[in-house]
């Protein structure tokens, strides 16, 4: 992986865990995340008059690929939802997080990348970086906690969150190898909104959207740039490295939680969340050598 494809999906992870930190502190969740698309795509259609040259012509493969993509990560959002609001936290996000078994499946099976040893050792650190997060202890009962009940609503939505999140993850790599990362960016967005608006006219929602904006306006005026510098720089740098190893380098954005919990919310930090924060940097030094 190249030095500019590893700092744009390092700043990328930063950007995911700043935004990710103010959905935590707004009031309603799923009508925060709808605001927070609503700035960041009014912010992207004020770039589309700064970025040089016209919008790309669009064909039938691009828009399809759009679209798709956009299903998965909403999916992922509404099975993540789910996860965690029936779920202990750290019974439900280690398996979301299993994304990063199938991506290299995938890579190597459906876009024919290739995997150098040090690369593989990295992802699999990275993976019990992941998993390892959230421990309560370190015993062998509590590694296998999440998945000791396959049956359990929690943890179906939960592994189902990882599995439809890798296959986002195939639809982005072919989508910026396709058209260009700002503009398939763009697109997914919109698509993603469109999805996101469709939901709130439900009449779960009636009267909710307003209330979240009076509640929590300076959050999202926050975390809409956030989101747009997040979605972009990832894009950018899964344009310039293979899939495989984009993935599980963006999860960095842990390590990032765990010091912005540390530093600014008085958080400890513990010897567990210490140790898969050092397993997760190591993952990402190997991938850098893969």
């Amino acid at each position: 992986m190249s030095t500019l494809a590893l700092s744009l999906i390092v700043f990328s992870a930063l950007m995911h865990a700043l935004w990710n930190l103010l959905v935590k502190r707004s009031k309603d969740k799923t009508v925060f995340i709808w605001w927070m698309f609503v700035v960041s795509g009014g912010l992207l259609n004020l770039l589309l008059f700064v970025v040089p040259g016209s919008f790309p012509p669009l064909s039938f493969s691009v828009l399809l690929l759009g679209a798709a993509g956009s299903v998965c990560f909403v999916l992922y959002h509404l099975f993540n939802g789910r996860a965690y609001r029936e779920g202990d936290l750290s019974l439900t996000y280690p398996l979301s997080q299993t994304s990063i078994l199938y991506v290299p499946l995938w890579g190597v099976w459906i876009l024919g990348e290739r995997l150098s040893s040090p690369g593989v050792a990295g992802i699999l650190l990275v993976l019990c970086g992941a998993w390892a997060v959230q421990l309560r202890q370190l015993s062998l009962a509590e590694v296998v906690r999440p998945i000791r009940n396959l049956s359990n609503p929690t943890v179906q939505a939960a592994l189902a969150a990882g599995f439809v999140y890798s296959l986002g993850a195939v639809v982005d790599k072919a989508g910026v190898n396709l058209y260009p990362p700002f503009y398939f960016t763009y697109l997914l967005v919109m698509f993603m909104l469109l999805l996101m608006t469709l939901n709130l006219l439900r009449p779960p929602y009636r009267g909710r959207v307003m209330k979240e904006w009076q509640q929590s306006r300076t959050l999202v005026l926050l975390s809409g740039p956030v989101m747009m510098g997040s979605f972009l720089s990832f894009r950018y740098g899964l344009k310039l490295a293979p899939m495989s190893y984009a993935v599980p380098v963006r999860q960095v954005s842990l390590l990032i939680g765990v010091l912005i919990g540390v530093l600014f919310l008085g958080e400890t930090c513990g010897r567990i969340r210490f140790s898969a924060a050092l397993l997760i940097l190591a993952g990402v030094f190997l991938i850098r050598l893969g």
